[in-house]
C-alpha cells in the first residue's frame, strides 16, 4: 500500500502551499516514484498553486527529468454519485426488505444531494487511489480542522450505518427469532464487502498514515492546533501528530516593527511546539513575502522547508497603479441577519465580532453572534468560554455569543425523536394494539450515529431559531468557503427532501406514525421556505465577505462570489484584512515586497467589484482579543475609492 501523508491545520495557515511543495519536493527527490497530491477541501486551490489546469481525475503535473507527480481535486458530488450508483440497487433491496417503505419511496431520496458528501467523497477518493496501485505516496491537502476531524471520524460513522443496514437486512430473521420461526437475511455478502472496505480504510488511516500539522506563530492558529491535537489523541484509536511545519515564520529580526514582532512570535511558537510535541520533527517555513506559485517555486520552497535549504524566492509583483484609500467608519449592522463568509484564516471571526461590537457601541439593538464553524474561535476573541448556550460577552448583557455544537444538538434531537417513535409505534388505534417492534429497533439504530453533514443541517435550524426574536441583530460566523456554500445550499436540499418525504409518507397515511411524521415534515418545509425567502431578501439579509490581499484568497473569493450569484445571494461588502500601510513598515524590504503584492490584489478587486463596498483593514500586529482590542480594531477602517 502507498504511504499516506495528511497535511492538517487551521484554515489560512498555508496547508495547500506546504503540501504542494512537499509533493513536488518528494517527486523530484525520489525520481521514478509516483506521487499523488489529492485535495479533500471543497474549496480547492491546488490548480491555482501549481499553475496547471486540473480535472476531476488525477492529472499529470509537468516536472523535470523522471519526476512523476499527479494532482487530483476531488469532485465531491461526482465521486459520491459513482459510489452510490454502483451500490444503489443493494441499498434499496436492503432498505425495502427491512422497513415499511417501498422501492418507489426510497429511490428518490437516494437520488437527492446528501449532507456530508464532501467528506464521504474524500474517503472514497483516498481509498480508490490507495487501491489503484499506481502511487508510491499519496499526499492529502485537507479541509480546515473542523471538517478534517469529521473525515477521520467518518469510518466509524459508516460502520454504524452498516450496522443499521445489517439490522434492516435481517428483518425477517430478527422477527422470526422474536416471534418464532426461521428466515435468511438479504444483502449479507454486500454488507460484508462494505465492512471489509471500511476496515481497510481504518487500518490505512490509523497505522500507515502520517499526520503533518501546519500552523503559524499566530496565537489563534496555535490555540486551534493544540485543541485539534487533543481531540485527535482522544480519537478511538488515538491519532497522533507525526511532524509539524511552522509556516510563515520570520527567523531573523528585520527593519520594521512588524517583522521584529513576527520574529519574536516565531521564537515563542517554536518553544511552545517543541514543548507540546516532544520528539516530533519541527520544520520551519519562512515567509517569502510573495505567493509561492508554479512547480519551480514549489521546488525551492519544498527544499527550504523539508531539506533546510536557504530560501531565495522573491517573485516580483506586477506593476500597478496603487488604489486610493479614504478613511471611513465601521458599518453597523442594519439588516436583521448578517452572514460573514470567506476562506479559512482570513479573519471572518474577527470581522464578525467587530461588526457586532460596533453595532452595540452605536445603537440600542441587541446583537447575537453565532459561529457555525466546526472549529470555532469566538472564545479566543471574547476571552471567555463560549459554547452552544448563548451567553453575554464583554460584560454586555445585550451582546451574546454562542458556538454551534452540532453533535450535542443532534443527540438531544435524536432522543426526542426516539420518544416520539416509541409512543407512536406502541399506541392503541381503534381498539387495536399496534406494535412496530422492529421499526423501533431500526430507527434507534439509525439515530445512534451522528451522520456526516449534520453541521450544515443543524446550522440552518440554529439560524431559524435565532431569527425567532425580531428585536435583535443576528451575525453568523460561517465555516470556511467550501462548507459555507454547502450550508447555503442546504435549505434548497431540505426543501427537496421534505417534498419527497411528504409524497412518500402520504402513501402510508393510514399509519399514525406516518401521519405524525408528515405534519412535522410539512412544518419543517414551511420554516425552511421562509428562511430561503429571507436569505434572498437583501433588506433582511446582508452578506459580508472577508479576504486577504493575497493571490490564493483572491482567486477563492472570486469563485465564492460567482457561487453566491448562482444561489441568488449577493455580497454587498468586501473586507480586505491585514493590509500593510507605508507608515507601519518603514524601509523594511520584506514588507515593501509583500505590500506590492497586496496592492496588485487590491487593484484587481477595484476593477472587478465596482458595485461593492470595498473596505480595507490595516494590519494589526497582534490578534484581536478582548474589549480594548476590539475598540482599537473598530476605531479605524478605510475604503477603496
Amino acid at each position: 500500500m502507498p504511504k499516506l501523508h495528511f497535511f492538517i491545520g487551521k484554515g489560512g495557515v498555508g496547508k495547500t502551499t506546504v503540501s504542494a511543495a512537499y509533493a513536488v519536493h518528494s517527486a523530484i527527490r525520489h525520481a521514478g516514484h509516483s506521487i499523488l497530491l489529492l485535495s479533500t477541501d471543497p474549496a480547492h486551490s491546488i490548480s491555482d498553486i501549481l499553475e496547471h489546469p486540473l480535472t476531476d481525475k488525477p492529472t499529470r503535473v509537468p516536472l523535470p527529468a523522471r519526476a512523476k507527480l499527479h494532482a487530483w481535486q476531488v469532485n465531491a458530488e461526482k465521486q459520491f454519485r459513482q459510489f452510490l450508483n454502483a451500490n444503489k440497487e443493494d441499498m434499496i433491496s436492503i432498505l425495502e426488505s427491512g422497513s415499511i417503505f417501498t422501492r418507489r419511496d426510497i429511490e428518490p431520496l437516494l437520488d437527492t444531494t446528501l449532507p456530508g458528501m464532501a467528506e464521504m467523497a474524500a474517503l472514497l477518493a483516498v481509498n480508490q487511489a490507495m487501491h489503484s496501485r499506481k502511487y508510491d505516496q499519496i499526499i492529502v491537502d485537507t479541509a480546515p480542522f473542523g471538517h478534517t476531524l469529521r473525515l477521520f471520524e467518518l469510518p466509524d460513522h459508516f460502520l454504524r450505518f452498516l450496522d443499521f443496514l445489517d439490522l434492516a437486512a435481517s428483518r425477517d430473521r430478527v422477527l422470526a427469532a422474536h416471534f418464532g420461526g426461521d428466515s435468511q437475511s438479504p444483502g449479507t455478502r454486500v454488507l460484508a464487502d462494505w465492512r471489509k472496505l471500511v476496515d481497510e480504510i481504518q487500518k490505512a488511516f490509523m497505522s500507515d498514515a502520517e499526520l503533518i500539522l501546519v500552523t503559524t506563530s499566530e496565537k489563534f492558529s496555535l490555540n486551534e492546533s493544540l485543541r485539534c491535537a487533543a481531540i485527535l489523541r482522544e480519537h478511538s484509536p488515538p491519532l497522533d501528530i507525526n511532524s509539524i511545519v511552522l509556516n510563515r515564520a520570520v527567523a531573523r529580526s528585520a527593519d520594521c516593527r512588524i517583522c521584529r514582532q513576527k520574529a519574536q512570535s516565531t521564537r515563542s511558537a517554536r518553544t511552545l511546539l517543541k514543548r507540546e510535541f516532544p520528539n516530533r520533527h519541527l520544520y520551519l517555513g519562512e515567509d517569502p513575502g510573495s505567493p509561492v506559485l508554479g512547480p519551480a517555486s514549489l521546488k525551492l520552497f519544498g527544499a527550504h522547508v523539508f531539506s533546510g535549504k536557504r530560501l531565495v524566492l522573491k517573485t516580483q509583483a506586477p506593476p500597478v497603479k496603487p488604489p486610493r484609500f479614504s478613511r471611513t467608519d465601521w458599518p453597523a449592522l442594519e439588516a436583521p441577519l448578517s452572514l460573514v463568509l470567506g476562506k479559512g484564516g482570513v479573519g471572518k471571526t474577527t470581522v464578525s465580532a467587530a461588526l457586532g461590537f460596533r453595532t452595540r457601541s452605536k445603537s440600542r439593538a441587541a446583537v447575537e453572534i453565532c459561529s457555525v464553524d466546526p472549529a470555532p474561535s469566538l472564545d479566543d476573541i471574547f476571552e471567555t468560554d463560549v459554547n452552544d448556550d448563548p451567553k453575554p460577552v464583554l460584560g454586555d448583557p445585550k451582546f451574546r455569543a454562542s458556538e454551534l455544537d452540532s453533535v450535542a444538538l443532534f443527540k438531544n434531537w435524536a432522543a426526542g425523536i426516539k420518544d416520539l417513535i416509541d409512543e407512536a409505534t406502541t399506541a392503541n388505534r381503534a381498539g387495536i394494539h399496534v406494535d412496530f417492534w422492529f421499526e423501533r429497533q431500526l430507527f434507534a439504530q439509525l439515530l445512534d450515529s451522528v451522520p456526516p453533514g449534520v453541521d450544515e443541517i443543524l446550522a440552518v435550524f440554529r439560524i431559524l431559531d435565532l431569527l425567532s426574536s425580531k428585536s435583535k441583530k443576528v451575525v453568523i460566523d460561517m465555516a470556511p468557503t467550501g462548507h459555507a456554500l454547502d450550508l447555503l445550499r442546504t435549505p434548497e436540499r431540505i426543501l427537496a427532501w421534505t417534498r419527497l418525504l411528504l409524497k412518500t409518507l402520504a402513501a402510508h397515511r393510514t399509519l399514525a406514525l406516518a401521519r405524525d411524521a408528515g405534519v412535522k415534515v410539512a412544518e419543517l418545509g414551511h420554516r425552511v421556505r421562509e428562511l430561503l425567502t429571507l436569505l434572498r431578501n437583501s433588506k433582511y439579509t446582508r452578506i459580508h465577505t472577508v479576504m486577504l490581499a493575497e493571490y490564493l484568497p483572491d482567486r477563492e473569493t472570486e469563485r465564492l462570489m460567482n457561487d453566491l450569484d448562482d444561489l441568488q445571494l449577493f455580497s454587498r461588502s468586501l473586507f480586505v484584512n491585514r493590509v500593510l500601510f507605508p507608515e507601519d513598515i518603514g524601509q523594511c524590504r520584506h514588507c515593501h515586497h509583500a505590500r506590492a503584492w497586496q496592492l496588485a490584489s487590491l487593484a484587481r478587486l477595484r476593477r472587478r467589484y465596482r458595485a461593492l463596498n470595498l473596505y480595507v483593514i490595516r494590519n494589526f500586529p497582534n490578534e484581536i482579543a478582548g474589549k480594548n482590542a476590539l475598540r482599537s480594531f473598530t476605531g479605524e477602517l478605510w475604503r477603496i475609492q
